[in-house]
């Protein structure tokens, strides 16, 4: 079957304000996930929003990314060190970084983490000097993308209709 969805390309070029630090954001900084970790936070935070990218690569595949340098994953954990959502860059093309992969899984959004989560990475990534940070986001996303990207600082600079192949 074939579904056309509307993507919206967004993109910072300009220092992000620096991120409030409220309660509960100490928990939050850069990791090295293993394989299976990253699995498990990819498929919690990327299942309701139809995530399959990081599904169809090989086992070696997602390993070499995950312990390269261009990959870079910011993660928010609870008071018992479960994993809350993520925020993943694609460094390959520095000056120019890709937020690949953002999200809080369904059990913890609505309580302001993600707005704190993307807060602090970016704030974190903005200090290597890049150009510029990009992201793409489509209709099957959270409904609420847009805004958030919007309020972090990023603009719209294309919107494409692109089809898409699934089950």
């Amino acid at each position: 079957m074939t579904a056309v969805l509307q993507v919206t390309y967004m993109h910072l070029l300009k220092t992000p304000s620096t991120p409030g630090y409220a309660a509960g954001s100490k928990r939050m900084g850069l990791e090295r996930l293993t394989r299976e970790a990253y699995l498990v936070l990819y498929t919690q935070v990327g299942a309701p929003v139809r995530w399959d990218q990081r599904l169809s690569m090989s086992n070696a595949q997602l390993e070499s990314m995950l312990a390269g340098s261009s990959c870079r994953i910011y993660v928010a954990r609870d008071v018992l060190g479960n994993a809350l959502g993520l925020c993943e860059f694609d460094r390959s093309e520095f000056p120019s970084i890709e937020l690949k992969n953002f999200g809080i899984v369904p059990g913890a959004q609505g309580r302001g983490l993600g707005k704190r989560l993307l807060g602090m990475a970016l704030h974190q990534e903005w200090q290597s000097g890049p150009a510029r940070i990009w992201l793409h986001t489509d209709t099957w996303d959270h409904p609420a993308a847009v805004r958030v990207y919007e309020r972090a600082g990023f603009e719209i600079y294309d919107v494409r209709e692109e089809p898409v192949e699934f089950l």
